[in-house]
């Protein structure tokens, strides 16, 4: 063992200290910049609008913006994913803490107990009501610290001006988050189900790792992890799909896509592509346009309602090109909605089309 690592090269400072600083996942410089813009704004306007808000009069005394609302701020626009930067854990969180903290400091006399108890309590109130925000613990301590003008205030201090900062402030994000086009109030990805009305589970989750080894494999960490466990079954779900996809990212659509494609013109009648479906052994065919175009698709889903023209009853169809990774089908053809994805060249007309056979065989021929 000490052979081994005295053959280790040496750690440099610049080394260590890299082990000491954070990596945020995900992160680009663009998102950074978005942070700091929405932070300016979030504030400023947080700031200016209470104070348009609260009655002057109503202790006037009580500082219109609180040091907390900076710390959820930072929460809010730079990681607005996490489960610490949701409305409820942003509101909830600050004022169920802030409540603490001006109970506790009634009931206690010397600060420095009372500080510690008013964060204690806190963190156990906002874990009971799932609202856990960080920047709770410095509200509990600027409702025992903060001066004569906050602890006159009373209970008053947790709702003007915390909870109206805090009102305010996600107002501002979800807008902010609106015009940025990052997902606020933040939800997982939709949990696939099942297209065809039975209980089974769609088959990418029917196979490889289950919601409960992920519950598992957390408790057997022992840590605690500021990301949904949804959104967690999603990013490892996509792992898997782009490991696959780096495997097999040789195989291109062109070497398995079929080229001699039975398609129909959106103007044809219902009856022939019905006919062009069973004389053919097919389940689904391209729709294309005088140009030949691909336009849609068709099959006996789309055939089953009312109507007399194909261009009526076409869905939207799934297309690649074929200079594209074959192994990039397997979501769309595992979906349990999308038999075969249309191959189009580079002005969209129909050049070929790779079926879930074609996708099988291939994949099964690699592994072999």
């Amino acid at each position: 063992m000490s052979t081994r690592a005295a053959a280790l090269p040496p750690r440099t400072l610049i080394g260590r200290f890299r082990d000491l600083s954070p990596r945020l996942s995900g992160a680009t410089a663009f998102d950074r910049l978005v942070a700091v813009c929405g932070a300016l704004a979030g504030i400023g306007l947080t700031g200016y609008l209470s104070s348009a808000i609260v009655f002057h009069g109503l202790h006037a005394s009580i500082p219109l913006l609180v040091a907390p609302i900076g710390a959820s701020s930072v929460l809010l626009f730079a990681v607005p994913a996490s489960p610490m930067a949701q409305p409820w854990s942003i509101i909830g969180g600050n004022t169920l803490s802030a409540l603490v903290g001006v109970a506790v400091g009634r009931l206690v006399h010397d600060p420095m107990l009372a500080a510690a108890l008013a964060v204690a309590l806190a963190i156990g109130v906002m874990s009971a009501m799932r609202c856990l925000h960080p920047p709770g613990g410095a509200a509990a301590l600027t409702a025992i610290l903060g001066g004569p003008a906050v602890t006159s205030a009373g209970f008053t201090f947790a709702f003007v001006p915390m909870a109206l900062n805090c009102v305010v402030l996600v107002a501002i994000g979800w807008l902010f988050h609106k015009v940025s086009r990052h997902s606020y109030p933040h939800r997982p990805g939709p949990v696939a189900v099942g297209t065809h009305g039975t209980s089974d589970r769609p088959a990418p989750v029917r196979v490889g790792f289950q919601a409960e080894d992920i519950t598992g494999a957390l408790a057997d960490l022992g840590e605690t992890y500021d990301i949904d466990p949804d959104d967690l079954d999603r990013l490892l779900r996509q792992v898997e799909t782009r490991a696959f996809e780096r495997r097999h990212g040789e195989l291109l659509c062109a070497e398995i896509m079929s080229r001699d494609v039975v398609h129909i013109e959106a103007a044809a009648r219902t009856g022939t592509a019905i006919a062009l479906l069973l004389d053919h052994d097919v389940r689904t065919l391209p729709v294309i346009d005088g140009s030949r175009r691909v336009v849609g698709i068709i099959g006996l889903r789309e055939l089953a309602r009312p109507g007399r023209d194909v261009g009526a009853l076409m869905s939207v169809p799934t297309i690649t090109q074929a200079h594209l990774p074959a192994a990039a089908l397997i979501a769309p053809l595992t979906d349990g909605r999308n038999h075969a994805v249309v191959v189009v060249d580079h002005e969209g007309r129909l050049a070929g089309i790779v079926t879930q056979t074609d996708l099988l065989a291939a994949v099964a021929g690699t592994t072999t």
